[in-house]
């Protein structure tokens, strides 16, 4: 009799979890949805997000202090998500880093072997400047694009250092497997 009582607990548990997965994939993807649909993110701003249970923790940088706050409202709306904890760092204003923003993109994105990466409404490869500092974060489908984007960011002038953090398409874990499905700067 016992016997049978432990096998059905093990059998209610295991149907647990997979709603419990269920329910962590559907706010993974309600959650990436919204941050995506924000109307003020740019090539400037780059989001990550993790859940851990029902509990979502937002990080990155943003250019406006308006889209860390809506990030926090739209993900604190989804259904299923308990708290939000917004670390989301606003990056401080610049007229310098401004100027860099506009020459990093037209280096990177009008370069001819790197403009397919211009098309996606989404950019691939996000910019981040701070006090002269870039940061470059996304995906690329090769290696050489992956060292273009560096030398390109360090041939602008004004730049005091670049940090690439770009992950290359197919040696990726964690991201869709074709650039066009990618997340682009999202962290799940």
């Amino acid at each position: 009799m016992i016997k049978y009582i432990c096998a059905i607990a093990v059998v209610t548990t295991g149907v647990a979890f997979a709603q419990s997965d269920d329910a962590g994939a559907r706010i993974n993807k309600e959650v990436r949805h919204e941050l995506v649909m924000l109307p003020y993110l740019g090539v400037f701003d780059n989001l990550a997000y993790q859940i851990d249970g029902n509990n979502v923790i937002l990080s990155g940088q943003v250019t406006r202090p308006a889209l860390k706050a809506d990030a926090g409202r739209v993900v604190q709306r989804v259904e299923g998500v308990g708290r939000v904890d917004n670390q989301i760092e606003v990056l401080p204003l610049s007229l310098n880093d401004d100027r860099l923003r506009r020459s990093l993109y037209r280096a990177i994105y009008g370069y001819h072997s790197l403009n397919h990466y211009a098309m996606p409404v989404l950019k691939p490869i996000r910019i981040i400047v701070k006090n002269g500092h870039v940061t470059l974060e996304g995906v690329v489908a090769s290696e050489p694009d992956k060292n273009i984007v560096n030398i390109r960011a360090n041939g602008v002038h004004g730049v005091f250092s670049v940090t690439n953090n770009l992950q290359v398409e197919n040696q990726t874990v964690g991201f869709a497997p074709q650039l066009s499905r990618a997340l682009l700067g999202f962290v799940g």
